[in-house]
C-alpha cells in the first residue's frame, strides 16, 4: 500500500488528536454539580462554565477544521 493512498498525512492525525483533546478539556470545564429542587447552586452560572469552556470547545472545533483542511507537504 502506497502512502499516496491515504487521505490524511501523519501531521493531520496529530492535529486532529490535539483538537479532540482540546474539545474534551472544554467539556470537562463545563461539567459540575447542578441545582436541585432543594438547593440552589450559583456555580452553574460561573464564568468558567458560561464563557471559558464554550470558547475552549469552539477553539477545538475550529482547529479540527484546520486539521482536516491542512495540506501536508
Amino acid at each position: 500500500m502506497d502512502k499516496k493512498d491515504f487521505a490524511f498525512g501523519r501531521m493531520n492525525f496529530i492535529l486532529l488528536a490535539i483538537s479532540m483533546v482540546i474539545v474534551v478539556i472544554g467539556f470537562i470545564l463545563m461539567a459540575g454539580d447542578g441545582s436541585t429542587d432543594q438547593a440552589y447552586n450559583p456555580d452553574i452560572f460561573s464564568a468558567r462554565r458560561i464563557k471559558v469552556a464554550p470558547l475552549v470547545c469552539l477553539f477545538g472545533f475550529v482547529s479540527m477544521i484546520y486539521a482536516v483542511v491542512h495540506k501536508s507537504k
